[in-house]
Order: structure tokens, then C-alpha cells, then sequence
């Protein structure tokens, strides 16, 4: 069977070339599946590190034993290399929607996630020693593994490539695992055509194209797929979802309640979302005496934009969002403008789409008040946004007699994290004043006040407020004993403490 046809040359047959675009395609879907898992893995679990590491770690562990085991096929290498690309095919390319199906049903999901990595890498391990016996009678040695070896790092590189710049962006995780998962059934099909004796293997011609049918019907209705998990997971209804190159955005409604999630993470509900920028926006506004030139980190929902608004000194508005689609939607969407008062429409806001902590180096211009809403530090990507690098670097941005007001999880469910905002802010040479107020839908929940100077005890709270009005604004500076004050580390760009800190809180409360 291994054999190329009598009279031709053994490197320029239909088969070796067959084998050897199968060494580039299988090289390209293996890093695919490994980013892939990567990736769901942060986005659901958080700590996009740790979870990168592991999943990379197991990946190619599974990858070894997929080799060593190699050395116990002695024979039929060829049927079973296709064999091979049809079982990685079916659980590489439906191992996106299975990993998003499963996590708001199974309760271990960890230990799913990485038995299906583990699957997928030690079935990859087997391809390569698999090819490259396919080979050996058809080049010398060192062509072999030239060869062999030449296409697989190209292979690694397009994926790589394509990985972050095309397909996330543009195809989505989902889709992305049926449309590689296709490109496996395609080496299968390929091989099983330019086989000497197309009679043989029967089954696995039948095999692979109703795995091809499977997997392209998961690719064309890829969206559902992911819409029906969100919708069981948060328990509400999706009415948009979207995966960017920054994250998976997704928003629901339910009983006239709106709410907005990335990365599973809820951000607001339309519901309390009041109570949480009057406390975030009001208490740094009402300290300065006449707030015009206003800067907002993160916020691209631009609900803390129509607070700052509500002031009428206020002459212009920066704001800075990493994520194009956020801004994009919360700026066109009829439902959601009326929700922020059309905000990111207003002639006096400029939305400008970048990573804050690059920004914020760059930027030469002070603002009056300055509002830091980042999610919480949930990864190290977002970590850097609460070092004291990053804080020390937003100092050159407040004005004379400027306030900063940074939003800082919970002090009920993480008081450690919550604190090592103000121990950070401090070290940076901030002056600070941390505050809480309870939002239904999160709980109990935290700001640090901070200034280049002394902090005005008092504050000009503006009519109107639900919420934070002038009498109720003093009393969110009151801490009881439970979230009280505690000693902490200064969370450092080298180090990231608060990112391991915040994790382990959490995962108590929710466990």
C-alpha cells in the first residue's frame, strides 16, 4: 500500500506530496486546537496564564506519550495515520462548542477540559512519527526529517499567524474548531484518494465524509450552538453575542432587565447599574471645583460617560476602551443608547480604541477627574492596569487639584484585593480614600478615592442622583470591621500578587 505507482519517482508521487501537505495541515490544526483550548480555557476560567500554561503544558505532555506509543506500530502505518486524522478531527474540530456546550453543566469542568486536551495532543503525537515512517522509504533519512520537520514549523507559523489576526476575530472560536476539524477530514480524504487500492478501507471513506457532514453543520450553525450554551448558562436570553479579539462579549434580557457579560463575566445589569457609576463617577467629580476636562479608562458601555455628563462644566470627555465592538455597539444599538443617554454620541466625547497601559504612557494631556473602570484582574493582561507602574504613569495625568476614582471589586468578598488597589495607588504616590455601596446584582463593592494631594473631606453632590445623594454620600466611607482595612503588598508590574490574590478570594466565595 506504501508503495508509489512502478516507473515513478518516489518523491514526486501523488501519495508523498499528499504526505507531505499533510505534514503542513496537521501541523496548522494542532497548534489551532492548542490555542483554541487555550483561549475558552481563559475566557471561562480566568488567569489567562495560568490557564494558557496548563493547557500548553498537558498539550504537549499528551503529545509525548502520543509519540512513545508510536514505537508500537509496527505495521499499516498509512491507514492508520488516516485513521488518526479522523479521530482528531472529530474531537479537535468539536472540541470548541463541546468545551462552551459543557461548562454550565458539568461541574468539574477542569477535569473535561483537560482530558480533552490530552485526547487531541496525544493523538497529534502520533502524526508525525507516523508520517515520517510513511517517508522513510520514499527520501533518505535526512531528507525525512527535513522535510518532514520544514512543513510542520511552517505549518506553526500560520496558525500562529492566523490564529489572533484572522480567525478570532473574523470566524470566532467556534466556527474556527468545526472549519480546522474540516481540514483534518480533508488530509483523511486526500490520502484515501491517491491511495494505490482505492477499494481498501472502505470505512473510513464512509467515516470521514460523515464526519465531514457533522462538522460542516456545526460550522453553519456554529452561532446557535454558542447562543443556546450562553442562554443556558446565564439563564437568561441572549439577544447579542459576539467573540472579538479581546474577549467574548455577550448580552442578555430578561423580564425588562438588560446585562451585559465578558467572558462570562457580568458587568452590569440595567436593573442597580445606577448605584454603581453614581458611586464610581459622583464622589471624585464633587471634589473638584470645576470638572471640565474629563478621562475615562475602560467604560466602553458608557454608562460612567452619561454620569460625567450630567455636569454642566464639563467641556470634554476621553474615553478609552480597548474593545472597537464595545464602543461600536453601545454607540449605534437604540436599546442601549437609551439605557446611557446616547453618551458616546455626544459632540464633547471622544472614544479613542487602545490598550490603556500603552495609552496612558504615551499621553501628554491632565484631566480634571480621571474614572478607571476596568474589569476586575481577573489575568494578568488586565493585572498590569492596577500596578503601580501603571499608577504612577496616570499620575502625569491629573491636573492640579484632580481626583481619580478607580473601581475595585468587592472589600466583602475580596478585602485583599480590594486593599492592594490603595496600598498600589499609595506606593505610586497617590494620596487615597477607599469607599464601598452595595449594588444588588454584585453585592457589596468597592472604589479607591486618590489624589496627588490632600483628599477633600466633603463632597458637591449634584441633584438628581438616585443613589448618591449629598446626605448618603458620606456614609460609603464607612467600613465595618468585616471589610475593614488590612496589610497587603504593592502589586507590581513583576509580580502581579493581585491577580493570584483576587483568584483565591473569589474561589472561595464561589465554591
Amino acid at each position: 500500500m506504501d508503495e508509489p505507482p512502478a516507473g515513478e519517482p518516489p518523491h514526486r508521487s501523488p501519495l508523498v506530496i499528499a504526505l507531505l501537505a499533510s505534514v503542513f495541515a496537521v501541523a496548522t490544526c494542532g497548534l489551532v486546537y492548542e490555542l483554541l483550548a487555550s483561549t475558552i480555557a481563559s475566557y471561562l476560567l480566568g488567569d489567562s496564564v495560568t490557564q494558557f500554561s496548563t493547557v500548553i503544558g498537558t498539550y504537549l505532555f499528551a503529545m509525548g506519550m502520543g509519540s512513545y506509543a508510536s514505537r508500537w506500530v509496527t505495521k499499516d502505518e498509512l491507514a492508520l495515520f488516516v485513521r488518526v486524522e479522523l479521530l482528531i478531527a472529530l474531537l479537535g474540530g468539536c472540541s470548541a462548542a463541546a468545551l462552551f456546550i459543557a461548562f454550565p453543566f458539568v461541574e468539574s469542568f477542569r477535569i473535561l477540559l483537560y482530558a480533552l486536551v490530552f485526547a487531541i495532543g496525544a493523538f497529534v503525537g502520533l502524526e508525525i512519527p507516523l508520517l515520517m515512517r510513511i517517508l522513510r522509504g520514499r527520501y533518505s533519512f535526512s531528507d525525512t526529517v527535513s522535510n518532514v520537520l520544514t512543513f510542520d514549523y511552517v505549518g506553526a507559523l500560520a496558525a500562529s499567524l492566523l490564529f489572533p489576526l484572522v480567525l478570532v476575530p473574523m470566524i470566532g472560536l467556534v466556527r474556527t474548531g468545526f472549519l480546522f476539524g474540516l481540514m483534518n477530514v480533508g488530509v483523511a480524504m486526500l490520502l484515501l484518494w491517491v491511495l494505490p487500492d482505492r477499494r481498501a478501507m472502505r470505512g473510513d471513506k464512509i467515516a470521514s465524509v460523515l464526519i465531514a457532514a457533522l462538522l460542516l453543520a456545526g460550522m453553519i450553525y456554529s452561532e446557535k450552538l454558542q447562543r443556546w450554551s450562553e442562554n443556558a448558562g446565564y439563564g437568561e436570553n441572549v439577544i447579542y453575542a459576539v467573540s472579538t479579539p479581546y474577549q467574548r462579549l455577550a448580552i442578555t434580557r430578561g423580564g425588562g432587565d438588560l446585562r451585559l457579560y465578558l467572558n462570562g463575566n457580568l458587568q452590569f445589569s440595567s436593573r442597580d447599574e445606577y448605584r454603581y457609576h453614581e458611586a464610581l463617577v459622583h464622589p471624585a467629580m464633587g471634589r473638584v471645583a470645576n470638572p471640565r476636562h474629563i478621562l475615562i479608562l475602560g467604560g466602553g458601555d458608557g454608562l460612567a460617560a452619561r454620569e460625567i455628563l450630567r455636569h454642566p462644566g464639563v467641556r470634554d470627555v476621553t474615553l478609552v476602551d480597548l474593545d472597537p465592538e464595545m464602543t461600536r455597539i453601545f454607540g449605534r444599538s437604540e436599546m442601549l443608547t437609551r439605557l446611557n443617554h446616547g453618551s458616546l454620541n455626544d459632540p464633547r466625547v471622544h472614544v479613542i480604541n487602545a490598550d490603556a497601559f500603552g495609552w496612558v504612557r504615551a499621553a501628554r494631556r491632565q484631566y480634571d477627574v480621571i474614572i478607571v473602570d476596568f474589569p476586575d484582574p481577573t489575568d494578568f493582561a488586565i493585572g498590569k492596569l492596577y500596578t503601580d507602574s501603571f499608577y504612577r504613569a496616570l499620575a502625569h495625568l491629573v491636573a492640579p487639584g484632580g481626583m481619580v476614582s478607580v473601581q475595585s471589586t468587592s472589600p466583602l468578598v475580596a478585602p485583599g484585593a480590594f486593599w492592594t488597589v490603595a496600598t498600589t495607588m499609595e506606593a505610586a504616590g497617590f494620596t487615597t480614600r477607599s469607599y464601598h455601596a452595595y449594588v444588588p446584582s454584585f453585592g457589596e463593592w468597592g472604589y479607591t478615592l486618590a489624589a496627588l494631594g490632600p483628599i477633600p473631606q466633603h463632597a458637591r453632590i449634584i441633584a438628581g442622583n438616585r443613589f448618591v445623594t449629598a446626605a448618603e454620600e458620606p456614609n460609603l466611607f464607612d467600613f465595618p470591621p468585616d471589610m475593614a482595612r488590612r496589610p497587603v503588598a504593592v502589586n507590581r508590574l513583576d509580580n502581579q500578587i493581585l491577580v493570584r490574590l483576587f483568584a483565591r478570594e473569589w474561589s472561595v466565595y464561589e465554591n
